[in-house]
């Protein structure tokens, strides 16, 4: 029995790097998955459909279940797409894991308009638009009756978070627009049995290493002799993604930041508490017992402001305001599609 049986998930970017692991490990744990990856380089350039579907073979040889993607995520009706791909192929949606990035680092006074765009469609609107094409879905899916745990696990940067890193204005700033729909998604969505969590990686892949020569050679992740724990393996973010991802995780409205199997909560873009494993990587059931020690914030406490101007004093009148909130926000303008 894998910790996700039954389960169907949506992983954008899975090509390569930490997505591909993602799908590899999603698979071996059950899930059924919608490999989405349109093949370019780490610029963006170019496609390559047989990414995709390379890991779609492997995982299918490996006795695992999965369908190839190949639409961008900065294309909004590709994310359409994506959404419809999963429910077309496996009957549902559980899990949407927002990987897919692209880095173009350059310092502020030579980027480009189009260096900056490029990055930030990738990265921050392929996040929204594909978040916001699987939430009209769960929320239809909500309305009739069907009460599943869905999860979204996005993916941040600590380049974006707390550890702002030169030529990559583009990227830190859309990472940490991920990070902060993903606390504000997490409130929007609970209403729907929707969990909105987000993993800042770090990990060997073609995105670390493409920096300028002279800037490699200090940030050099070697990598180790075969048997050797691997703290810069992709799979360790595998691991909490699942874990996120998992029908019975509690959690929604957090930051994880995941350095080998060391896993910190992240609050409010400082590191806090963190969980270790000497040498060794964890197994999504070690994982769940050891962050379930950890005290985590509940994004309810950040809405202050409901309290102070509504005169609301517990987390059931909040999540009362925060539905007659959104409720007046259900009815689309007149002549607008959706």
């Amino acid at each position: 029995m894998g910790t996700l049986d039954g389960r169907i998930a949506l992983i954008t970017g899975s090509g390569r790097g930490i997505g591909r692991e993602e799908a590899l490990f999603f698979a071996a744990e059950g899930a059924k998955v919608v490999v989405n990856d349109p093949g370019v380089a780490p610029d963006g350039s170019g496609t390559d459909t047989s990414v995709a579907a390379a890991v779609v073979a492997e995982i299918n040889v490996a006795g695992g279940t999965a369908v190839a993607s190949t639409d961008s995520v900065s294309d909004w009706q590709g994310a359409r797409r994506m959404v419809d791909t999963a429910v077309d192929a496996f009957g549902g949606l559980h899990i949407v894991v927002n990987n897919a990035a692209i880095s173009r680092p350059r310092a502020l006074v030579n980027m480009t308009e189009e260096e900056f765009d490029d990055v930030v469609a990738v990265k921050l609107k392929g996040t929204f638009a594909v978040s916001r094409w699987a939430a009209r879905y769960w929320r239809e899916r909500y309305e009739a009756g069907d009460r599943a745990d869905r999860a979204i696990v996005n993916t941040s940067s600590s380049a974006g978070l707390n550890s702002p890193y030169p030529l990559n204005t583009n990227y830190a700033a859309a990472n940490a627009g991920v990070g902060a729909m993903t606390m504000l998604h997490s409130l929007e969505l609970g209403r729907y049995g929707v969990r909105v969590n987000c993993i800042s990686p770090g990990a060997r892949t073609r995105l670390s290493l493409d920096l300028p020569a002279g800037v490699q050679s200090l940030t050099r992740q070697d990598t180790p002799a075969p048997g050797a724990f691997d703290p810069w393996h992709p799979v360790h973010q595998a691991v909490v993604a699942a874990y996120l991802s998992s029908a019975d995780c509690p959690l929604s409205g957090q930051v994880l930041t995941v350095r080998g199997s060391t896993v910190t909560a992240t609050h409010n873009w400082s590191l806090g508490e963190q969980v270790s494993k000497e040498n060794a990587g964890w197994t999504v059931g070690e994982l769940a017992r050891a962050l379930g020690k950890l005290p985590f914030e509940d994004p309810f406490d950040k809405l202050i402001y409901l309290s102070r101007v509504y005169g609301a004093t517990s987390r059931e009148q909040i999540q009362q305001l925060l539905n007659t909130i959104l409720d007046n926000d259900e009815r689309p303008e007149p002549g607008k599609a959706s």
